[in-house]
C-alpha cells in the first residue's frame, strides 16, 4: 500500500482543481446494448452500476463516485469527483488492459496487476463483479446467509491475508435483488461500496421477458 498516500492526496487535488475547471466526464452505454428487466442477475450478462467507494486505511480516508460497465468482453470503470470529474479510468478489452490516472496511461494483460503496481490498491477487480451482483465467486467461504438465502458475509482466502465481505443490505433493481452496501476487509484496507444504481443490459434485439403467472414463477 506505499503507493496508496500519494494517490489519494492528488484525488483530493483533482476536487480542487475541478471546482475550477468543471470539465465533467459522462460515459454512455454502448450501441449494442440497450436496459432490459431481469428476474435474478445471473440472466444478465452485461449491466451498468451508479454508486460510492469509500476507502480508509490508518493512513487515509476518501471517498468517491464509481461508475462501471460490464460485460463479458469489455469491462469500464471509472472512479470521479462529486462534479463529475475522472480521477480515475480503467478499461478492459480484447485482452489488453488500460489505466488512466495522473495524466499518465499504463497498460497491461490483468487489470487487478496493473491497479495494484500503479496505485498500490489491492481492491479483488477480479472478484468484485460477482460480488456486486450477490453472487459468490469460486474461492468464497459462505460464513452466514438471512432467512432469503442471501449471502451476509463471506471471506476469500485466495489471497493472503484473506478478503471478508459484508452484504449489509439489499435492494431491486432492474427487477433483480443485488446489494445495495458492500463492506470488505483485507488486513488493514477497509472499503464501503454503496450501489445507487444497478442497471441490467442485453445486445439489441434479445429481450428478457418476466412471468406473468404463478405458473410460470414456480417453474
Amino acid at each position: 500500500m506505499n503507493n496508496l498516500s500519494s494517490f489519494t492526496k492528488n484525488t483530493y487535488l483533482w476536487v480542487i482543481l475541478s471546482i475550477f475547471l468543471i470539465s465533467g466526464c459522462s460515459t454512455t452505454i454502448p450501441d449494442n446494448l440497450v436496459p432490459v428487466s431481469v428476474n435474478k442477475v445471473q440472466q444478465a450478462r452485461a449491466w451498468e452500476m451508479q454508486g460510492k467507494l469509500a476507502v480508509r486505511t490508518p493512513q487515509d480516508r476518501f471517498s468517491t463516485n464509481l461508475y462501471w460497465l460490464h460485460s463479458p468482453d469489455r469491462d469500464e470503470l471509472k472512479l470521479t469527483t462529486m462534479l463529475g470529474t475522472t480521477v480515475l479510468s480503467l478499461s478492459s478489452q480484447a485482452g489488453l488492459v488500460t489505466l488512466e490516472v495522473d495524466g499518465q496511461t499504463y497498460q497491461d494483460t490483468d487489470a487487478q496487476r496493473l491497479l495494484t503496481r500503479v496505485s498500490g490498491w489491492s481492491i479483488p477487480l477480479d472478484s468484485l463483479p460477482l460480488w456486486i451482483t450477490g453472487q459468490l465467486t469460486q474461492g468464497d467461504e459462505l460464513i452466514s446467509s438471512d432467512s432469503q438465502q442471501r449471502p451476509i458475509k463471506i471471506i476469500n482466502a485466495e489471497q493472503l491475508p484473506p478478503w471478508e465481505v459484508e452484504f449489509s443490505s439489499w435492494q431491486t433493481q432492474s427487477g433483480a435483488e443485488v446489494p445495495r452496501l458492500l463492506k470488505l476487509q483485507r488486513d488493514n484496507l477497509r472499503l464501503k461500496l454503496q450501489l445507487t444504481q444497478w442497471q441490467a443490459l442485453a445486445p439489441q434485439g434479445q429481450t428478457l421477458i418476466q412471468p406473468t403467472s404463478d405458473t410460470e414463477n414456480s417453474l
